[in-house]
């Protein structure tokens, strides 16, 4: 039992704050603008994708890689770079961001068939979330003798990206709540703020990595 609470304290602890669903909140909720009625949906779906994405990464993430010979600082630059664009996107946006610019023949709005792409990944389970994922399902404990132990241990694991996934919904579903407080002007400086710190840490993830990694 204590092996159990464990893994479910280390999925969950460890998960959190990479993935972040309180400082993505705004981000979600800036690029939803306009599609009120359809919110609740779409951090629905969000929330389920991120809890299938990290349950794979979780117990096969680790294979799929070795499988197709990509390393994890592969993925962590490739994700960074996306993320990274759509915050600087999201950063220069105008000051009202309940829509696209008309005059942006480029700018598309979100649908529910993003719900995927790009707002369950790489904005909400980005590369690092993926990275810490992984990690933790390769060192599951090694030492458990029973197989009703390794099931517990497992159970509680599912349990951990569950709550994940739960923090995430609710984040998502509130967020105008969470964010009505600040009002327009501070919503604009909120939305910005988070994806400028986004973007800046994801981005970052490129320069930690060694020439070796880049190449």
């Amino acid at each position: 039992m204590n092996d159990a609470i464990t893994s479910f304290l280390l999925v969950y602890a460890g998960l959190f704050p990479i993935v972040n669903p309180v400082g993505g909140a705004p981000i979600f909720l800036g690029l939803t603008r306009g599609m009120a009625e359809s919110r609740t949906g779409l951090a629905r779906k969000v929330a389920i994708n991120s809890f299938i994405l990290l349950l794979a990464s979780l117990f096969i993430g680790s294979y799929v890689l070795d499988f197709f010979g990509i390393t994890i600082p592969v993925v962590r630059v490739a994700g960074g770079l996306v993320v990274s664009a759509f915050a600087w996107q999201l950063l220069h946006s105008g000051d009202d961001i309940d829509a696209p610019s008309a005059s942006d023949s480029r700018a598309k709005p979100l649908t529910a068939n993003d719900s995927f792409y790009p707002l369950t990944l790489p904005l909400t389970v980005g590369p690092g979330s993926i990275a810490v994922a992984i990690t933790l399902g390769s060192r599951r404990p090694r030492d458990l003798a029973e197989i009703g132990d390794v099931l517990l241990v497992g159970l509680a694991a599912i349990l951990g990206l569950a709550a994940i996934a739960l923090t995430i919904y609710v984040c998502y579903r509130y967020a105008q709540r969470i964010t009505g407080f600040l009002g327009q002007s501070g919503t604009n400086v909120l939305v910005r703020l988070s994806a400028f710190i986004e973007g800046s840490r994801r981005f970052d993830l490129v320069l930690r990595l060694p020439d070796s990694a880049r190449g």
